[in-house]
């Protein structure tokens, strides 16, 4: 068991957190931090030091769907048992929640809790994606999670790609800090860490290979994470890192490395959506039928602003992508079948008469 004491707000908790734990009449019982989940078992952590945690065969028993689990960012009670370890009593009132979707799976998985800002991570080469970029932006927004980009690995273009780079950002979205980094150079890594506040949490966000745990390495000034470098001949990163963990920086900000994926599903974002495409919300009050979809329908603002080109073609597209995703996620699984096997038939009919 970790010996070093730390204040709890150190750790992130606050008045929302305890406002919530007297709510659930849970005060009883100490609190702590998941910082860790394996398979079965948390890694846990509060002002005394950091030890394991289960949950209990009624917790088990009577969850419903993942989110009825504890999550890495979670706030717990906690009942202490021998030296290193506890049970979890309870999960205290979520402030924010980021999660994905897998296409070959039915439940969101959630990637972390109680997050003040994602860190959404992406390197100057085969990497780079502005739609990448957006699906992710759309994740943070429907978590009600602050956003901000990070373009890593500079030092592989040169300075004119990096500004034409981050004018190709700022063009497409509004209002988004961008840092650029380097842990070659080091650029950009100071401005990295004053943005991390005593207090708050931070989650690096991309796929595998980009960097992120090479920064947070970089921000606890010492190698605590493997890392690995993207290929050179797939450009494919990776996946070091395997599990999500909290690391705690010196200067009291909180972070935690995931792992990269390339698969980011998108399910019952509307809020998201609407907040990161927010121009083409502005114009769908002025199309004529409420519920217009924006593809088709006679008198839709935001089809007449595409043909005037007021609108970027590529962002309408991966707008359109992400709410036909979105909806065909927040079916019930009848409606997804049933959608399925009318495709199917469409599918058949046309290569029959073709």
């Amino acid at each position: 068991m970790n010996k070093t004491k730390i204040n709890l707000e150190n750790l992130g908790y606050n008045d929302f957190f305890e406002s919530g734990r007297k709510e659930l009449k849970l005060t009883e019982y100490p609190i702590a931090r998941v910082i860790a989940e394996y398979k079965e078992v948390y890694k846990v952590r509060d002002a005394d030091g950091e030890y394991l945690a289960k949950i209990t065969g009624k917790q088990r028993f009577m969850a419903t769907k993942r989110e009825d689990y504890p999550a890495v960012g979670d706030w717990i009670v906690v009942e202490k048992l021998s030296e290193g370890n506890a049970v979890i009593r309870g999960i205290l009132p979520r402030k924010t929640i980021l999660k994905k979707k897998y296409s070959d799976k039915q439940e969101n998985q959630i990637i972390a809790t109680n997050i003040d800002t994602a860190f959404i991570t992406e390197s100057m080469d085969k990497d780079y994606n502005l739609n990448r970029f957006e699906r992710y932006l759309v994740l943070a927004k429907e978590g009600n999670i602050s956003p901000v980009i990070i373009l890593n690995k500079i030092d592989l273009i040169s300075d004119i790609e990096l500004k034409s780079k981050i004018n190709e950002l700022k063009n497409r979205f509004n209002n988004i800090n961008i840092i650029p980094t380097s842990i070659i150079t080091d650029q950009g890594l100071n401005e990295l860490k004053n943005y991390i506040i005593k207090g708050k949490t931070y989650c690096f966000l991309g796929s595998s290979g980009v960097g992120k745990s090479s920064l947070i390495n970089k921000l606890i000034g010492k190698d605590e994470i493997e890392t690995k470098e993207i290929s050179a001949l797939t450009g494919k990163g990776k996946h070091t890192t395997t599990t999500r963990e909290i690391y705690f920086l010196e200067n009291g900000g909180i972070v935690i490395d995931n792992p990269g994926t390339r698969e980011v599903g998108i399910a019952n974002s509307e809020i998201g959506i609407e907040n990161v495409f927010d121009e083409i919300n502005s114009l769908s009050q002025n199309c004529k039928f409420p519920d217009c979809t924006h593809m088709h329908e006679p008198d839709c603002a935001v089809l007449q602003a595409l043909e005037e080109e007021k609108l970027d073609k590529n962002r309408y597209s991966n707008y359109v992508k992400l709410k036909k995703e979105s909806e065909y996620y927040s079916m019930t699984d009848l409606e997804r079948k049933q959608k399925d096997r009318k495709f199917g038939k469409y599918i058949k009919n046309y290569q029959k008469n073709s």
